[in-house]
């Protein structure tokens, strides 16, 4: 994920911060996101099988779905808000496209699904819902 994978605590910062979170181009590109659950759940399933093709290998954790940077905010301000009502009236501001960014990434948890049977279990929303809840 590069660049992406520390955008939530950096966004979460951001907004507890009462800080406007700089937004590259126009918000829309996406990347999988995933809840911590469902990487636990995962590499349980990988420490414990029984199958033999599954040991030794590399597995993708991934929720199977695109989240823009827009959504992502969006998420973010609907539950902190909740502990915080100004986080809410926090716009973003937008900035150039980074230099070898890619618009959009998509994972493939196919082997997970095929050798361990994995499934993610929460989807971005409940995963953002939940992280922020705690």
């Amino acid at each position: 994920m590069g660049g992406y994978a520390a955008v939530i605590p950096k966004f979460v910062r951001q907004s507890i911060n009462h800080e406007f979170p700089l937004v590259n181009v126009d918000g829309t590109f996406s990347r999988d996101f995933t809840y911590i659950d469902n990487v636990i759940k995962m590499n349980n399933l990988a420490f414990t099988t029984e199958n033999k093709w599954a040991l030794n290998q590399i597995y993708n954790t991934a929720v199977v779905d695109r989240t823009t940077l827009v959504q992502l905010l969006r998420s973010l301000r609907k539950y902190l808000s909740k502990f915080d009502p100004a986080i809410a009236k926090i716009n973003s501001t937008y900035g150039p496209n980074r230099l070898g960014d890619v618009p959009h990434e998509q994972t493939s948890v196919e082997k997970a699904i095929k050798l361990l049977n994995d499934k993610p279990t929460h989807d971005f929303e409940s995963g953002i819902k939940i992280a922020v809840e705690c």
